[in-house]
């Protein structure tokens, strides 16, 4: 019975100590950078056959840590995108510039996935239009 009591006193004891011991983030303070875009889909309308594809996605890191743009992925070759990979500053802007060839005709809808160190990982960001045959 002694020894039970003893070990009972033991557990409550070492469990006490380690609730009330601090994590290993209460030692930091820890920063994460926010990547907030101003959009999240860009809407071409309906455009003509070879017309300009240049469009910007234009975004603000809201965190306070850099943000590094480590890479832009595509999905398809037909969307190419361009963006600086120098680390955005808390609270600065950026802009991500996609081109589309706009040589298809048809309606599409493109995904363009950026790969950054921001909280809540990869961010999925859409164009999508209509391209008709030039007159």
């Amino acid at each position: 019975m002694k020894r039970t009591l003893n070990i009972s006193i033991l557990l409550i004891f070492a469990l006490s100590f380690f609730n009330a011991a601090p994590t290993e983030f209460d030692k930091y303070d820890v920063k994460v950078a926010i990547l907030k875009f101003k959009t999240e889909v860009i809407n071409y309308g309906t455009i003509t056959q070879n017309a300009e594809g240049k469009r910007i996605f234009t975004f603000t890191n809201t965190g306070d840590a850099p943000l590094l743009i480590t890479k832009v992925k595509t999905s398809c070759g037909c969307t190419v995108p361009s963006y600086s990979k120098a680390p955005i500053q808390p609270g600065d802007q950026g802009e991500l510039e996609i081109k589309y060839d706009t040589k298809r005709l048809g309606a599409f809808t493109k995904t363009v996935t950026v790969i950054s160190n921001a909280e809540g990982g990869n961010k999925i960001l859409k164009i999508k239009g209509n391209i008709v045959a030039s007159k």
